[in-house]
This record gives structure tokens, C-alpha cells and sequence, in this order.
């Protein structure tokens, strides 16, 4: 782990057990994006920050699994949505804060982590989400772990939106410009291939 978090270690968790309807059903973290899989660019970016790197997927497990310490995967087989892959990332990583990050982000850049890291540290007990212009980002933040409970009533509950759990526990944001190019989601083909305008 780097000496900027060792201050606050945290385990990480990529999201990449989704549905891919956007991109025709495909498993999105395994498509290609400047001539590696998605999945590849977030681990590159986050490996030296951890020792316990979680990716949260539900098929081609083989393929993930040299890319993580942990695999988890959703408890329903019908891919429940992201609240599902975040309950089961709470469950198992080892530190105290848990880092997400959704696998169709890779231009996130260590300055972003580096800052969200620090609005963590100052706010110990609750999550940290990123916030551009009026838009909450629930799948780009920090959570205590020790909200892992919490996270299940809510799931319980029947509540299935991130951003409204998050929230209810008390999060607080990082504030980045509306139009950040960190932050642009590679959800779609035309988006992960501008020029083709489709996925390979």
C-alpha cells in the first residue's frame, strides 16, 4: 500500500457484475477500451492502494480473478443492481473503509482517489460519494464498513437505490465540476468506441 493511504486503508471494490444492457448484454468490464478490457485500466489505477482489491462480478469469474485478491458475487441470480454488489463487497473486505468504483469509469485519476481519500479521513462514520453539479455519484465513494448492517436493513427493506442509502446514512460529497472528464461513464458502445460507434 502506498504511504498516501496508509493513513486510511481501505479496501477496494470494482463493480463489474452488471447486466451490460446498455452494451447489448455483454459482460462491460471485460470489453475493450484502448486496447485493454475496462476492468484492466481500474485495476492499474488501484492496485498499488490496496491489499485487499474486491471485484464484484457475476460471470467469467476465471477471467476476473487475476485482476483481484477477492471475487464476490450477488446473492440473487438475477442481477440485482449495484446495491447488491456493494452489500457483498461490505461483507468481505478487511479494512475499515471500503473504496467503489464502477468498472466503465477508467479516466478516474489518482488525484480524484487521493482527494475523496481525504474527505474520508474527516468524515470517518459516514460515506463519501462523489457530487458534480447537481448529480450524486454513489458508485464513486468511500463507505465505512461498519455500515455493512445499515446497508442490509435498507436491502431488506426493499430499497435498491445506492444513492438514497447513501444518503440516509449521512453521506457527504466531493464536490468535482459538472462537466468533469474524469467522471464520464463509457456505458454504451458509441462511447466506448466514439469512432466505430459500436463495441468489438
Amino acid at each position: 500500500m502506498t504511504p498516501e493511504f496508509s493513513s486510511l486503508p481501505c479496501s477496494i471494490l470494482l463493480l463489474a457484475g452488471g447486466r451490460g444492457q446498455r452494451m447489448g448484454g455483454q459482460d462491460k468490464g471485460l470489453l475493450e477500451w484502448q486496447g485493454q478490457p475496462l476492468i484492466a485500466h481500474l485495476q492499474r489505477l488501484v492496485r498499488p492502494l490496496t491489499d485487499d482489491l474486491i471485484i464484484s462480478c457475476n460471470r467469467n469469474l476465471e477471467r476476473y480473478a487475476p485482476y483481484a485478491d477477492q471475487l464476490v458475487s450477488d446473492d440473487s441470480p438475477d442481477f440485482p443492481g449495484p446495491l447488491a454488489g456493494i452489500r457483498a463487497g461490505l461483507l468481505a473486505a478487511r479494512h475499515e473503509h471500503l473504496l467503489i468504483l464502477p468498472c466503465d469509469v477508467p479516466q478516474i485519476d489518482a488525484r480524484l482517489l487521493t482527494d475523496l481519500r481525504q474527505i474520508a479521513q474527516r468524515n470517518l462514520r459516514v460515506p463519501v460519494m462523489v457530487r458534480h453539479g447537481e448529480f450524486w455519484e454513489p458508485l464513486l465513494c468511500i463507505i465505512p464498513t461498519g455500515l455493512k448492517d445499515q446497508v442490509e436493513r435498507a436491502w431488506q427493506a426493499g430499497e435498491r437505490s445506492p444513492r438514497k442509502v447513501l444518503l440516509q446514512l449521512g453521506g457527504v460529497g466531493l464536490e468535482c465540476p459538472a462537466d468533469d472528464p474524469r467522471l464520464a461513464n463509457l456505458n454504451t458502445p458509441e462511447l466506448l468506441h466514439p469512432r466505430a460507434g459500436v463495441s468489438e
